[in-house]
């Protein structure tokens, strides 16, 4: 029999790559979304599966999940529905609480109640701080600092009691920077890569915040969504927290070199003030996902900026 396996936050931009690379192993693949940041046309591929069932719904919403886990008895749950953005985390601290971390604790306890053996948990670079030593490692001591960083790191802590406590299998994914077609530029917290992509394609001037010497650790989406269908289906993951992603730092004035090369001719940047809350350096140490999933990541950083500026 043909297994079966939920995505929340189905139609945005990872769980979208999410769910079609699910579909290309082979497997069935129910995706949930209340389109809130969502959008649906990331599903169409998807939607003309007969492997692929869409709801239309909050996964917060008990009335609606429990029937699903009830009918389809999942073998493994990928839960990436979650409040997004960091500063509306700071405007809305009981919406960040309600989507971030009330959302996982209901989804792992209907997981435990209708026997899905594994939880797959999107969590984020964010919970290391700005003052982390880098490369940031799992082992270290994380220092959130804002409400959406908070919820994150709870869930995990929360996720991975279960795990101690019920046998769920628990594996938390700190993803960095992830960018790639299909991500928003006009959604609340767009990554820096489809702002650049929408602003050149527009002949419009960038923004950058600070002096541009800010780094980050960016990960193909392609290579996140492989990660999360190797992570939901391969036996023997061990529940644990683990890094998405590449261990090679970018700073910005490197990328925004790269867009001048894509888009000749394209207005200077514009500067501002460094902003609030901005984490100055980030980068991970990829190693433990490559010893529990023989992952690495294989899109280079110019390759998939490409695809991104040419994505239409």
């Amino acid at each position: 029999m043909t297994p079966t396996f939920l995505v929340t936050g189905a139609a945005g931009f990872i769980g979208s790559h999410s769910v079609e690379g699910l579909l290309q192993r082979g497997v069935r693949v129910v995706g949930v979304d209340n389109l809130r940041t969502g959008h649906l046309e990331n599903l169409a591929a998807a939607r003309a599966s007969p492997q692929f069932e869409w709801v239309n719904a909050d996964a917060g919403d008990e009335t609606v999940m429990r029937p699903l886990f009830q009918r389809h008895r999942f073998a493994g749950v990928l839960h990436l529905a979650a409040l997004v953005s960091v500063p509306e985390s700071f405007r809305e601290p009981a919406l960040n609480y309600r989507l971030n971390l009330a959302t996982a604790d209901g989804i792992a306890r209907l997981c435990l109640e209708f026997d899905c053996k594994r939880l797959v948990f999107a969590s984020s670079a964010a919970v290391y701080g700005a003052d982390a030593a880098l490369p940031n490692r799992e082992t270290a001591t994380p220092h959130p600092q804002s409400p959406y960083a908070a919820a994150k790191l709870a869930a995990e802590v929360m996720l991975l009691g279960y795990a101690a406590s019920y046998g769920l299998e628990a594996v938390c994914l700190r993803y960095f920077n992830v960018y790639g077609p299909r991500q928003d530029p006009a959604s609340p917290y767009s990554g820096v890569l489809s702002i650049f992509t929408d602003c050149f394609r527009r002949g419009l001037p960038v923004t950058i915040y600070g002096d541009g010497e800010q780094t980050r650790d960016f990960v193909s989406v392609r290579d996140v969504a492989q990660v999360n269908s190797k992570t939901l289906i391969q036996p023997g993951v061990v529940s644990g927290r683990y890094n998405v992603c590449t261990g090679h730092a970018v700073s910005l004035n490197q990328v925004l070199a790269l867009y001048q090369e894509l888009f000749p001719g394209s207005p200077l940047p514009e500067h501002a003030a460094a902003r609030i809350g901005d984490i100055r350096h980030s980068l991970g140490d990829p190693e433990a996902l490559r010893r529990v999933l023989a992952f690495t990541a294989e899109v280079p950083f110019g390759r998939g900026v490409r695809e991104l500026a040419l994505w239409a």
